[in-house]
């Protein structure tokens, strides 16, 4: 399973072991809860035992870190977690590389990476040597087969035309 980044460890907090995280994601209570897994830099396993907001910033115990001197030893370690998309969320990696087809099954180009937005997300397309930003709404792009490597596309005036 792919890994992405949740997290990174910050200064350790009192004499106990406590951590604070700067999270790397929009939701960090569904990555940082106690029982949740991380993995460390080095890929070590580790058990969140506690999680605790102190003056807006998120502050973890792991399991097995009871001193000051652990958990200042983890300063600066990044986190992961496994990607868990949902049934209509795709990460970069997932539809990189995917040809783009138009309804009709023409072949338009192949998807470079996504974009994060505010708004909504855009997939960077290699249109045969120029590069299209497809607004990656289910108007412009209402099919997604990850096995069958294809985005199809719906073909709008302007999008994919030459200038």
């Amino acid at each position: 399973m792919t890994r992405v980044i949740a997290g990174e460890i910050g200064p350790a907090r009192g004499l106990r072991g406590e951590v604070f995280v700067k999270p790397r994601t929009d939701e960090p209570e569904n990555r940082f809860y106690p029982g949740a897994s991380v993995w460390a830099d080095d890929k070590a396993d580790m058990e969140i035992e506690r999680v605790r907001v102190v003056s807006g910033r998120l502050c973890v115990t792991f399991a097995g870190v009871t001193t000051r001197e652990q958990a200042e030893s983890m300063r600066g370690v990044t986190l992961w977690v496994d990607a868990c998309a949902g049934e209509d969320e795709y990460y970069p990696h997932d539809v990189a590389g995917l040809a783009v087809v138009d309804e009709e099954g023409t072949r338009l180009g192949t998807v470079v990476t996504l974009i994060p937005g505010a708004a909504q997300d855009l997939l960077v397309v290699d249109a045969h040597g120029r590069e299209v930003l497809v607004p990656f709404v289910t108007e412009l792009v209402p099919h997604i087969d990850t096995e069958a490597g294809v985005v199809t596309v719906h073909q709008v005036p302007g999008l994919f035309d030459e200038e």
